[in-house]
């Protein structure tokens, strides 16, 4: 079964690349957010003493999971797509560098860390802010307050994940490969955006010094 499953999936992505990305980007980041929601109303019920058999319920926000599928389908698929087919032919057009180097595999993870990791992130946080009929004032707000905290976090593992990618899988399921990944990380984001002012991220912005001496005397 599993095996005929991904002989269809490369037949897909063989005959219809950017559409299969799309598609299962779309569905990857949608059961993503089912586990968020999964992962924070339990972790919710255990910091309660008492709650009752209809607590343990838990209620999906199938709007949340459509709003962040589409999420998926109309920017981690098609971006991510062209992203990484084309950040693998400006190292080896451009940068003519030799395919799974040291420096080629280096590269790589710099660049899509320095560019495309803040800019998925600045995306997901400003979308799901506007999805939810929130002013710009308050997405501007939103995302500073989500954007370090997801940043920092998904700095220490990313990078990991990114250099057996770039060393180990060939082009072709290279984006199979981060998808795989991306339903964790849809999972992660879905729960840091949920999390909303938690101690954890004011600590975080406060460490770093997200505000100025000024706001913290406000505050």
């Amino acid at each position: 079964m599993m095996l005929k499953l991904w002989k269809w999936y490369q037949n897909c992505l063989a005959v219809h690349p950017v559409k299969t990305q799309i598609i299962s980007s779309g569905l990857i980041w949608g059961f993503g957010d089912i586990a968020a929601q999964t992962v924070t109303h339990y972790s919710t019920l255990n910091k309660r003493h008492q709650f009752s058999d209809e607590d343990k319920e838990i209620m999906i926000n199938w709007r949340r999971v459509a709003t962040t599928s589409l999420f998926g389908f109309g920017f981690v698929g098609p971006v991510g797509h062209f992203w990484y087919e084309g950040l693998d032919r400006l190292m080896k057009s451009r940068l003519q560098l030799q395919p799974r180097s040291l420096r080629f595999v280096a590269s790589k993870v710099v660049i899509d860390g320095i560019i495309f990791g803040p800019l998925d992130l600045i995306v997901f946080f400003t979308y799901m802010g506007f999805s939810t009929g929130k002013s710009a004032t308050q997405v501007k707000e939103d995302v500073k307050r989500d954007f370090v905290p997801a940043f920092i976090l998904e700095g220490g593992i990313w990078p990991i994940v990114q250099v057996a990618n770039f060393r180990f899988i060939p082009v072709r399921y290279q984006l199979l490969y981060v998808n795989f990944f991306c339903l964790l990380d849809s999972c992660f984001l879905s729960w840091v955006e949920q999390q909303q002012n938690a101690p954890w991220k004011q600590w975080l912005t406060s460490f770093l010094a997200i505000n100025t001496p000024e706001e913290g005397q406000g505050e």
